[in-house]
């Protein structure tokens, strides 16, 4: 089928499933099918829509299509020595561009450096109506007024289907080194806030089972000059670059832990939030942001751990016979629901994409 026909050929199951109320079920390589509510109807792939439309390595930018595999994108920009600075887990080797964006998910530099929504710069996008339209632009400048491009970050192919992304990438950075430290839990959220407020090259943090580990990035002088500052034990950079990976993948061991009637949760908190002296198995990562634990304990115990220190709670995995009520997302407050629904009504009227996949009646 040629390329341009495929978006006719989508467009016109779009049209055809908003007047038939019949619910589509937007996907790429399948690699995040488990994160967020379960959807209904039949599966468009987006998979078929592939390719780089453009790479200017002196902008900054790349544009891509939205089925084009993630890891192709990857290698282009890591032949340039760039890279996607919020380091989006892929879970899988069938991860896509588009699916990256629209889970919204970032790796362990996300609090040094940004997430998903902070990078895009336009997209392309077919609404419920099966209208391609046009937000943003290639260039930081073009991205003004009403930011409707970013919102496409995290919603989970709820709002439209992504056909196209422009994002803003970074150089990698010249030289990078990993240190851990031998604490407990208080000491490392102690730590990581102090350092947090010094003008140090600390790209990412992680901490479980009395060690905490800290990513070093940057220039050579500046990453040398932090190594003497904070001390601790250099990692073998091998060793450092799997542990990494295993995290932004949870191909660690701390994540297959997750017993048949528990669930992994993860918990935005204040990075100040003293650690939470709760039952079962805890890890922190982004300077104390963001705090995994795997518990037995129902939605509402979690919910309310985190609500006292005025964070929130997602449910990311389940075992399977963890109780699933409650929602993976936490409930919102009327006012910001408003706000959601009425996005869906604009760009989705006859809620057909990824119907129930943030919250059961959306």
């Amino acid at each position: 089928m040629e390329e341009d026909d495929i978006v006719a050929v989508w467009s016109g199951r779009v049209r055809s499933a908003s007047a038939g109320g019949r619910p589509l079920r937007l996907r790429g390589g399948g690699t995040k099918d488990w994160y967020g509510e379960q959807t209904e109807g039949e599966t468009l792939d987006t998979r078929a829509w592939h390719g780089i439309v453009s790479y200017d390595p002196a902008e900054l930018v790349v544009t891509a299509r939205a089925g084009t595999p993630l890891v192709e994108v990857e290698a282009a920009l890591a032949e340039c020595r760039q890279m996607l600075a919020f380091e989006p887990p892929h879970f899988g080797a069938d991860a896509t561009f588009g699916g990256c964006i629209a889970a919204g998910l970032a790796g362990p530099r996300r609090a040094s450096a940004g997430a998903p929504r902070d990078f895009v710069l336009g997209a392309v996008v077919m609404n419920g109506r099966g209208e391609v339209l046009r937000f943003g632009g290639q260039v930081v400048k073009n991205v003004a007024g009403y930011d409707v491009s970013r919102l496409l970050a995290g919603s989970l192919g709820t709002l439209g289907l992504i056909l196209e992304l422009s994002v803003r990438v970074l150089p990698r950075p010249q030289t990078e080194t990993t240190l851990q430290f031998d604490t407990n839990a208080t000491d490392a959220v102690r730590r990581l806030n102090e350092w947090g407020g010094r003008p140090l090259p600390i790209a990412a943090s992680a901490w479980r089972d009395g060690t905490l580990a800290v990513r070093l990035e940057g220039a050579e002088t500046a990453v040398k000059a932090a190594r003497l500052a904070l001390g601790g034990e250099a990692v073998d950079a091998v060793d450092a670059a799997r542990f990494w990976v295993a995290l932004r993948e949870q191909t660690d061991p701390f994540f297959a832990s997750v017993g048949p009637g528990e669930a992994l949760w993860r918990l935005a908190l204040p990075s100040v939030a003293e650690p939470l002296h709760l039952p079962g198995a805890q890890l922190m990562e982004w300077g104390g942001a963001q705090r995994w634990w795997i518990t037995d304990a129902n939605a509402q115990t979690v919910r309310a751990s985190a609500n006292q220190v005025g964070g929130h709670a997602t449910r990311f995995r389940a075992g399977m016979h963890y109780d699933r009520g409650d929602g993976v997302f936490a409930p919102l407050p009327a006012p910001l629901m408003k706000i959601h629904r009425g996005l869906k009504a604009a760009f989705d009227p006859a809620r057909i994409f990824n119907r129930g996949r943030l919250y059961p009646d959306f």
